[in-house]
């Protein structure tokens, strides 16, 4: 079920705009366009290649190239599904709890303090569970339902007619609070803040690494979602072109949302009295801090404004949770499914299930701690790993100049042997360098002054034992005719 993809999702607005200000504002911006330019694009080409010539999800694809790389095709939905996805339908959540709080809103006077306190109900550290959040329980519980539920029944028409009306009001609603927020008083010294680079920190290695995890995270690289979205499309696929509109349109989108983040912030600090560094606490809950107090200072229909927005970021959160899932139950029909008689509908209910108790820790007290760092592990060292393994085994096993024949035969745009270069040596040199180095300073200095102890159980075991879960699934052997057989869409589906 894979056809339509969206060029917006809460990785645009929520995760760019949190990791931009974690990171020095315009001391992000050039090494995220560095990113797009020597990873981004490179890996979105190499992914739509594989699964346009194998025919295959993620697993089969590379099972196709070498049983013993079989493991990699896994690994990727595995850790999308059981990491990503089980934080990423909290924040889904949340989208969902303030769209109905923009009714009244709720937040108040003081958006931050409402945020923390009386919303997440934070609780003094992450092994200090502190209660499940029951409204964060129950918009949580909704967004699995509705996940199932699309999955279950191929409902793709319907979430895409919400698309098509949604996505173009986020596009809107951004271009406004964008145009509104930089007539604010003291907008242009956060959009300075967010343009100018302090070279100082571009240098800084942190800096890079979280840059190179956000175009990973913003593009769904390395996620298996493009290598599956792309065995469903058409013979004559210009895989190039397509994957340089997706790439720069989807970074383009991000760039513009972060005007309407920072000139607010601008105006946050100036009415505080504060720096701009100082006006917020770092992390995930930015977005929904900056966004419902500029909703607020809206001088007339911010209610509507608040709730429209909100439910746009839904939409676009949902239909993104429903790719990460169908990323992963693709690769489980592509290899169980005709041998132990396993249908859509089992699969999809039993990923859903085990997806929402999976989501329970981090609808409690301390979920906010726990989100921070898995989503730090996962997009920094587990998709950054697995695009690296992508290079490695795309370029030297397959090698580079055979799936560049095949992008060539149908795409209208030539790639050269730069490509090849890219491929083989420059980004994975890249990424090596940076994962290294960034994984040896990691403990010596703990990520978000965390305690070793969970940095080591949330980051690196939680990565430790998605690897483990992908080796497993590859031990039984695909049927004999399976690795040869080529599917073809039967009908389009949906993946954003």
């Amino acid at each position: 079920m894979f056809g339509s993809r969206s060029l917006a999702g809460l990785g645009n607005i929520w995760r760019f705009s949190y990791m931009c200000y974690d990171n020095g504002g315009g001391a992000f911006l050039v090494p995220y366009f560095v990113a797009l330019i020597t990873t981004g694009i490179p890996l979105m080409i190499l992914e739509y290649a594989l699964g346009h010539k194998e025919h295959g999800s993620s697993a089969l694809s590379f099972a196709k190239i070498g049983r013993r790389h079989e493991w990699l095709g896994w690994w990727m939905p595995v850790f999308v599904m059981f990491g990503i996805m089980l934080y990423y339908s909290v924040i889904i959540g949340w989208c969902a709890n303030f769209a109905y709080y923009s009714l009244s809103l709720k937040w108040g006077q003081d958006a931050q303090a409402f945020f923390y306190k009386e919303f997440l109900g934070l609780s003094k550290g992450v092994f200090n569970l502190g209660g499940i959040r029951w409204p964060i329980f129950i918009s949580t519980l909704l967004v699995w339902i509705v996940t199932w539920l699309i999955c279950y029944k191929e409902i793709n028409h319907g979430i895409e007619r919400a698309c098509e009306i949604f996505m173009p009001a986020l596009f809107i609603l951004t271009l406004v609070l964008v145009i509104w927020g930089v007539t604010l008083p003291g907008a242009l010294n956060g959009i300075k803040w967010y343009l100018k680079p302090d070279f100082s920190k571009i240098w800084n290695l942190k800096v890079w690494v979280a840059a190179y995890g956000q175009i990973f995270f913003t593009l769904s690289l390395a996620f298996g979602i493009m290598i599956t979205y792309a065995s469903y499309l058409p013979e004559e696929s210009d895989l190039v072109k397509n994957a340089l509109i997706t790439s720069i349109t989807n970074c383009g989108y991000s760039f513009i949302a972060g005007f309407a983040v920072f000139s607010v912030i601008g105006y946050m600090a100036t009415t505080k009295g504060v720096a701009i560094s100082e006006v917020i606490d770092k992390g995930p809950a930015l977005a929904f801090i900056v966004y419902p107090e500029a909703i607020s200072l809206l001088p007339m229909l911010n209610k509507l404004f608040g709730v429209l927005f909100f439910s746009a970021l839904l939409i676009a959160g949902l239909s993104s949770g429903v790719s990460l899932v169908e990323a992963m139950n693709s690769a489980i029909l592509d290899k169980f499914g005709n041998r132990h008689q396993l249908t859509r509908a089992k699969v999809v209910t039993a990923l859903c299930g085990c997806g929402f108790l999976g989501s329970l820790v981090f609808t409690s007290g301390a979920g906010l701690f726990w989100l921070d760092i898995v989503d730090h592990f996962i997009t920094q060292y587990g998709l950054v790993v697995a695009g690296l393994l992508e290079c490695i085994i795309v370029g030297w096993v397959v090698k580079a100049y055979i799936l560049r024949k095949h992008i060539n035969e149908v795409s209208s745009w030539k790639l050269n042997k730069a490509w090849d270069f890219m491929i083989r040596i420059f980004t994975p040199a890249v990424l090596l360098y940076m994962v290294g180095s960034s994984l040896i300073g990691e403990f010596s200095e703990p990520y978000g002054n965390y305690p070793v102890a969970a940095l080591l159980l949330l980051g690196l075991g939680w990565i430790a034992a998605t690897i483990v879960l992908a080796v497993a699934v590859t031990i039984p052997k695909w049927e004999p005719n399976k690795l040869k057989y080529e599917r073809r869409p039967e009908e389009d589906h949906l993946i954003v």
